[in-house]
């Protein structure tokens, strides 16, 4: 019966994320969930009506909610009100719609820079407020930071079931391949291809020696689902791979040089900023309540995403 389906919707769900998350529904088909992806021509979060519209249209029981204005560090500096300002109103929409539509669950996305700048390591779920995030990027890490604060608001006030999750450095299939705005490991898949194809040195810029968790977005996609139907606290939860699966800048380049079967040269340009040395998150949690879970290998997940670039080339983010 199609009123027994459970209506799980998405925001943002065109994205590298989203992508991860369908990707584990084609694997395996979920039997009493339809699961529906908005994207921007859905409607615009930040209006209130056009995203009580969407509630309206689709009537989800549980919503994934990954829409946000993001950017690279340029972006974040140079726009710091607009970035605050356009999550608040899309955030607000999203929470406040999903309280008035009854919805069961409700899923928003975090991200690792909403931690303290000064911090000690290992970084865990409980340190979020712990001081101020860093000053490039304050708008966007304050916005990403009430939405824990209002989970806890819904909560106490109208007993909603809103929880977030936070992911460390997410790459794939459908990530942006941009050399100047994309994160560091597909930036490097680009850079890689075009040495390869071009000839010349692929060079990695900094020394290589900054250490970073990275999950792949099919992993993610995988954890998303699992944390909608079996998390039930509303404190945020850590998606990441281990602190002792944290590679250095240099061994990512290593693993994309070979991914890309790329036989020239590598090359550190040191006189570009290596950026923060380490930002390691706890998955403590996480493996304590899913210990079964196991994470892609980080070479065969690079294989895989160098694979899907080249096949993709023409019409990859870049």
């Amino acid at each position: 019966m199609a009123s027994e389906m459970t209506v799980v919707m998405v925001t943002g769900g065109s994205g590298l994320v989203g992508k991860g998350i369908q990707a584990n529904l084609e694997h395996d088909p979920p039997q009493n969930e339809r699961w529906v992806f908005l994207t921007s021509k859905d409607g615009d979060l930040r209006d209130k009506e056009a995203t009580r519209l969407i509630y309206e249209k689709h009537q989800p029981q549980c919503v994934i909610h990954l829409a946000a204005l993001v950017g690279g560090l340029f972006a974040n500096m140079s726009q710091k009100v607009e970035f605050w300002r356009d999550n608040v109103a899309i955030n607000d929409n999203v929470m406040h719609w999903a309280k008035e539509f009854k919805v069961k669950k409700l899923v928003s996305c975090l991200s690792t820079c909403v931690f303290p700048d000064k911090t000690s390591y290992p970084i865990d779920e409980t340190m979020i407020h712990n001081g101020p995030p860093h000053h490039s990027n304050e708008g966007y890490a304050y916005a990403k930071r009430m939405i824990d604060v209002l989970n806890r608001c819904y909560h106490d006030e109208y007993g909603c079931n809103f929880t977030s999750i936070v992911p460390t450095n997410i790459f794939g299939a459908h990530d942006n391949f941009s050399i100047e705005s994309g994160h560091v490991l597909p930036g490097l898949m680009h850079k890689c291809y075009l040495a390869k194809k071009n000839g010349g040195a692929f060079t990695v810029w900094g020394s290589g020696s900054p250490l970073r968790q990275f999950i792949f977005n099919e992993d993610l996609g995988a954890l998303i689902i699992w944390v909608m139907r079996s998390y039930h606290s509303i404190e945020p939860i850590i998606l990441s791979v281990g602190e002792e699966d944290e590679v250095s800048i240099k061994e990512a380049a290593l693993a994309v040089k070979d991914g890309m079967g790329y036989t020239g040269e590598v090359t550190f340009d040191t006189s570009k900023s290596d950026g923060q040395h380490k930002k390691t998150a706890s998955n403590a949690k996480l493996m304590e309540l899913n210990p079964d879970f196991k994470f892609t290998p980080f070479r065969e997940a690079v294989q895989r995403t160098c694979e899907w670039f080249i096949a993709n080339y023409e019409t990859a983010r870049k």
